[in-house]
């Protein structure tokens, strides 16, 4: 019998699975929280932007993760870990780290272990705005083919913002950093003990999503527009890489060192690595017609086109990349910078972490009807990935009154969830990418059926969830099990492997027709406050929400 181990590095935590190579059983899991700051990211109290994770917290995790994994999998007949035949990696993204020439990263260094910028950028800081506005205002102006394939707009979530807001705000660590390497490339690279940077081998995925890669252009960004940045950025690159890949080619092999301390044997393939959410995608068997989403602290939506029938350019959605997701096919990125994270801060500030105070609250809001409350939100509390490509925006609450209670405000944040979900779809389907088919994974999907069942109504779509509860962990073993050769391909590995999804959660007629209502004024608003729509008038929205919650 033949396994795989898929490791996925969350925003709180590290994730590992054992896998059947023959039909994807998971028979071991093992998790492990990360140590440092809060739940697992570092802050800033001056900063709300800021978030960070420390890379001893990812090694430190992994071999948690794993030696929970191999103990419950040791439970299962014939499981022996020398089966083992491949490792896979998905991680947030993008969340870069600083690293010197022996690919060590800065925050190993004594003089540099309590520095906040020497440690893995988490993909969810966004103190790079101001980065990231200068690169898409150059690029539209001297390469707009650079941010063509990313909606238009380069967001300070990604690779090169973060890095050159590291120049500006702490030049000590820039300059003393000899590359920068995502963490779905760099936990690969240190399995197989890479002592070198340049001969990391960087994933497709996170290059094209986040790094403006792509081989029509010859790869990373060209000198001269680096350049026009910076001219230290310029210099960065030849510590880069040339060349990225999709997940047709290994990462490497695991080496002696990591073997001895993994209990694992020597030699085994490792995957090339991706985002956590495009390895999700695939454990969730994504094909043309079927989209992925992945909804945890953010959301994150997946699809793919087949390569051929031309290059889809799709305003607002932010990645189109060859090989990003199944070797042969455009892997298409969406998303909302919050779906799970408004959750949870309605649960621990708003609730004060009281679990009996929000059961109540969710019962009450499961039993209203839409429009009942009379109160629409925008789902911005993390800005706005997709369409708007805007850090700088807020949530917004509106027609709330003195009876408005907590149950009719949560239900209203659930919505709105919703409702920037049917944005995202509705654009790719207006430059005719097909959706036949909504799977849904991630904790959110597993725990939270009020908050899906008021996505299938909103949608007007049939939800699938999958059996995995380790969806992008699962994806990564998938591709290790391609890597290693137990199937011709990932597409192969994909349909022997990927995990099986049923129906959960059907739209009901009536609440798809008050839904249609409610989403109107919500698009209002959304026109409205991010300035796509100078002379939406709001001045009925909130008579309307009158109207709507008095009519039913």
């Amino acid at each position: 019998m033949n396994f795989t181990l898929g490791l996925d590095f969350g925003t709180n935590s590290v994730r590992a699975v054992v896998v059947d190579v023959s039909d994807g059983r998971e028979i071991g899991t093992g998790v492990c929280g990360y140590a440092s700051g809060v739940q697992g990211i570092l802050l800033d109290g001056k900063d709300p932007h800021l978030a960070r994770q420390s890379p001893m917290d990812h090694l430190e995790g992994l071999k948690e993760a794993i030696r929970g994994a191999l103990l419950q999998a040791g439970e299962y007949p014939d499981f022996k870990a020398e089966n083992i035949g491949g490792i896979g990696v998905a991680a947030t993204g993008s969340s870069p780290l600083p690293v010197d020439a022996r690919n060590v990263p800065l925050a190993f260094h004594d003089g540099w272990k309590d520095h906040l910028d020497a440690q893995c950028w988490l993909w969810k800081d966004h103190t790079a705005r101001v980065e990231a506005e200068e690169i898409t205002r150059l690029a539209l102006e001297v390469r707009p083919e650079y941010v063509r394939a990313c909606g238009g707009v380069y967001l300070s979530e990604w690779f090169w913002a973060k890095i050159w807001h590291c120049l500006h705000v702490s030049p000590e660590i820039f300059h003393a950093a000899f590359s920068w390497v995502e963490l779905a490339d760099w936990i690969p690279s240190v399995l197989a003990g890479v002592e070198d940077p340049l001969r990391i081998q960087r994933g497709v995925c996170s290059a094209g999503h986040k790094a403006l890669y792509s081989d029509q252009w010859g790869g990373l960004p060209d000198g001269a527009f680096l350049r026009a940045l910076d001219p230290a950025l310029e210099a960065l690159r030849d510590r880069l890489y040339q060349k990225a890949h999709d997940a047709s080619r290994p990462a490497g092999s695991l080496c002696a060192e990591w073997a001895e301390t993994l209990g694992l044997r020597e030699g085994i393939s490792i995957a090339i690595g991706k985002s956590d959410v495009h390895y999700g995608a695939i454990g969730c068997g994504v094909k043309p017609g079927r989209l992925v989403k992945v909804i945890g602290t953010s959301s994150c939506d997946c699809c793919v086109l087949p390569v051929g029938g031309g290059f889809p350019d799709i305003p607002g959605i932010c990645g189109v990349v060859e090989g990003a997701i199944l070797p042969g096919f455009y892997g298409l990125e969406a998303g909302q910078s919050a779906v799970g994270d408004i959750f949870k801060w309605w649960i621990e500030k708003v609730c004060g972490g009281d679990d009996v105070l929000y059961r109540r609250i969710s019962e009450e809001a499961a039993a209203l009807e839409p429009g009942e409350s009379g109160v629409v939100a925008l789902d911005w509390n993390n800005g706005n990935r997709n369409l708007l490509a805007d850090p700088m925006l807020g949530g917004l609450l509106v027609g709330q009154t003195l009876h408005t209670t907590r149950g009719e405000i949560y239900r209203a944040l659930m919505e709105a969830t919703a409702f920037g979900a049917r944005m995202i779809i509705n654009r790719l389907r207006e430059h005719g990418v097909v959706v036949e088919e909504l799977v849904c994974a991630g904790g959110i999907a597993e725990k939270n059926a009020v908050a899906m069942s008021i996505l299938s109504d909103v949608l007007g779509v049939e939800i699938h969830v999958p059996e995995t509860r380790q969806a992008c962990a699962l994806g990564a073993a998938i591709s290790a099990a391609s890597a290693a050769g137990f199937h011709k391909d990932l597409s192969a590995a994909r349909d022997a492997m990927g995990s099986r999804s049923v129906p959960a959660f059907r739209p009901d007629p009536r609440r798809m027709l008050a839904y249609d209502r409610l989403f109107t004024l919500y698009r209002t608003l959304h026109d409205a406050f991010s300035g796509t729509g100078r002379e939406t008038d709001v001045s009925r929205v909130m008579k309307d929400l009158i109207a709507l919650r008095n009519t039913g």
